[in-house]
């Protein structure tokens, strides 16, 4: 039986009105160009592997959000958004590379030097401690996700190891933990935006 393949713009249309099953359709049929153009820019399948499940969730949170264009193209916008994390990648690490300590220049004396208003400092707090609580609030596979990736900094390869799990279930309890901070966030009316 032959059914009818569902355009780009269907999918997120039914992702959007809470079809998972639509965005695992646009992530299968688009993952491999994505990873390809990635990693023909990094040249390591570490890595690429990586920027690829950091553009799943930029493109997840994004869609959630409601700024994807529907008169664009779904595959060509999910490619600019592994483009501009490629970049950042890029950027990020050549800043590492072009600053080393010498006898003169110590790289901890401009570490903390972003000097930041009071204000700014309290609202910065503030919006670490709201989310450190909304962490707290996912169920357990979900909250180690979110520690390993952004206070640890580990990958989804290492996430995936350390918990014992693949990485299409690291991403998947990734997704549902931003899912779930997002509707935590909503029902405490807890605003995360200001930065």
């Amino acid at each position: 039986m032959l059914t009818q393949k569902k355009s780009d713009k269907d999918l997120v249309v039914n992702y959007l009105k809470g079809d998972n099953n639509s965005f695992e359709q646009l992530l299968n049929r688009h993952k491999n160009k994505v990873f390809s153009f990635i990693f023909s820019k990094v040249k390591n399948r570490d890595l690429a592997e990586d920027i690829f499940q950091d553009t799943f969730v930029k493109v997840i949170n994004s869609l959630q959000k409601g700024k994807y264009n529907e008169e664009g193209k779904f595959l060509p916008w999910m490619m600019r958004i592994s483009h501009n994390l490629v970049i950042d990648y890029f950027r990020k690490s050549n800043k590492v590379k072009n600053i080393r300590s010498t006898d003169d220049f110590n790289i901890f004396d401009i570490l903390n030097n972003g000097e930041k208003s009071q204000e700014e400092e309290m609202i910065r707090k503030r919006i670490y401690s709201d989310l450190n609580l909304l962490i707290e609030l996912l169920p357990i596979e979900q909250r180690d996700v979110i520690k390993f990736r952004y206070f640890k900094d580990k990958s989804f390869k290492e996430i995936a190891e350390l918990t014992n799990v693949s990485i299409n279930t690291a991403l998947g309890r990734m997704r549902y933990a931003l899912i779930n901070l997002r509707t935590i966030s909503e029902e405490r009316k807890i605003d995360l935006s200001h930065r």
